[in-house]
């Protein structure tokens, strides 16, 4: 798929830090930046869900650096914030299951380390900090779509960093006066997702089930529903946030998605078919913490930023399979 380009500005003499740039969706946003021209693009990342073969693609460029380390260290941060114009903050645990089991470990990486980057980007002048935030944030509102200012209670360990993230990129924007944006990203999936581990994503986990025939479950009934998002609306988010001219954008939280609702059985379907495959998944009783239905509403994002999704559920589907196969 030809790569869509989503600024205008100039970004030739403009020095960018993605941290968790190892990862699924920050490898995505760094090689865009590169791709297209950035004077430097620093990827900071401890290898905790990073992979060096998510590298491979980036590492010719010249403009490419890397820090191996970790959002917890405050030393670590100030070095990798130095000399930075835009920041990308992609790193954190994900996982709600993983996150009820090992709560402390969740709230060291995803809200420590959230602190730390934004107290070294504060010291270190950034012009502009846009980080991950998650859908999981709405917990119990029941409405649909998702709209920004209505979110219920917190229904697992990861959810209540992300909406604690969102509490502290408001006061560091209000007490010190940064450009900060955060990114409520639903159902993110595309090449590179890991499809292997004990919390595999839903997506990558259908289709390596499907492709070698091995046992794959889905949770509940399957009837559950999800705005499934292609990456790349989650690296043109990034970019126009990162480089957005319009001053009402700043100090706000977005919703990522497409703005369609497909159940998991529906998913579970389209893989199969796609994959021209009979092989069948195991049911099993739901996971806890989790959403029943998502679906976003994403005006909020089209009219402060310009975001338009490029690639739908069905075209996202293909290139992923294209890209396991």
């Amino acid at each position: 798929m030809p790569q869509t380009v989503f600024h205008t500005a100039d970004i030739t003499q403009s020095s960018f830090l993605v941290t968790g740039g190892a990862g699924f969706i920050g490898s995505h946003i760094a090689e865009y930046l590169l791709k297209n021209g950035a004077k430097k693009v620093r990827i900071l990342d401890n290898m905790a869900n990073g992979f060096e073969s998510n590298l491979a693609e980036i590492k010719k460029y010249k403009a490419f650096e890397f820090i191996e380390g970790d959002i917890r260290n405050i030393d670590t941060c100030m070095q990798a914030c130095e000399g930075i114009d835009y920041i990308s903050h992609q790193a954190a645990l994900g996982s709600v299951p993983r996150s009820i089991k090992e709560p402390i470990y969740f709230n060291d990486v995803n809200v420590g380390g959230f602190a730390n980057m934004l107290h070294a980007a504060v010291e270190k002048k950034v012009k502009v900090f846009v980080y991950a935030s998650s859908s999981s944030v709405y917990g119990d509102e029941k409405s649909l779509p998702k709209v920004e200012y209505k979110t219920g209670k917190c229904l697992s360990p990861y959810a209540a960093t992300k909406k604690t993230n969102e509490l502290y990129a408001q006061v560091f924007s209000d007490i010190y006066g940064m450009k900060i944006m955060g990114f409520r990203y639903f159902n993110i999936f595309g090449p590179r997702q890991d499809p292997d581990g004990p919390y595999a994503a839903v997506i990558p986990l259908f289709i390596k089930g499907l492709m070698n025939r091995k046992e794959f479950f889905i949770n509940g009934d399957g009837e559950q529903t999800r705005d499934f998002t292609f990456v790349e609306n989650a690296v043109q988010i990034n970019i126009k946030g990162m480089l957005s001219q319009h001053a009402d954008a700043f100090n706000q939280v977005y919703n990522v998605a497409v703005g369609e609702q497909f159940s998991v059985n529906q998913l579970y379907q389209t893989c199969a078919d796609l994959l021209q495959s009979d092989w069948q998944p195991v049911y099993r009783s739901p996971r806890m913490g989790d959403i029943r239905n998502s679906l976003a509403d994403i005006s909020k994002a089209k009219e402060l930023l310009g975001y338009h999704p490029t690639v739908s559920f069905n075209e996202g589907l293909v290139e992923t399979i294209n890209f396991f196969k």
